[in-house]
């Protein structure tokens, strides 16, 4: 096991299994003195590498697909991998795929997105 902070603290595990196994201990997470949250990873088995997030600091044990964490796990595996398009999958209960692109310094990232909310924004000008 590895470890690492950034904005979250960064865990890189041996196996997609492990990562897949994991139980959190959500009461000990949010005592953590570092790191928002807490970030899991692997290298893939039939992806290129998975993750899991948590985020019981913010009152989100478990995030579903994490956007934001990717954003670090993207540039770390890319170093690694030595690649520079990758595809991810995080795997909470209800997970999903990423499709991942370093593009310089930027992340891109793609997969499907649930709407969580749809409404209209009213700019009054003064």
């Amino acid at each position: 096991m590895k470890t690492y902070l950034s904005r979250d603290l960064f865990i890189v595990l041996e196996t997609e299994e492990q990562v897949k196994k994991l139980t959190p201990n959500f009461s000990k997470m949010v005592k953590l003195d570092k790191g928002l949250g807490v970030i899991v990873t692997a290298k893939g088995t039939d992806v290129d590498f998975v993750s899991r997030c948590f985020y019981p600091k913010l009152g989100v044990n478990e995030d579903p697909v994490t956007g934001s964490a990717h954003s670090n796990l993207v540039p770390f595996w890319s170093r690694i991998l030595n690649k520079r398009v990758m595809v991810a999958k995080q795997l909470s209960e209800r997970g999903g795929i990423l499709y991942c692109k370093m593009a310089g310094d930027r992340v891109k990232i793609s997969g499907r997105a649930v709407p969580y909310m749809i409404g209209d924004i009213n700019i009054i000008q003064n």
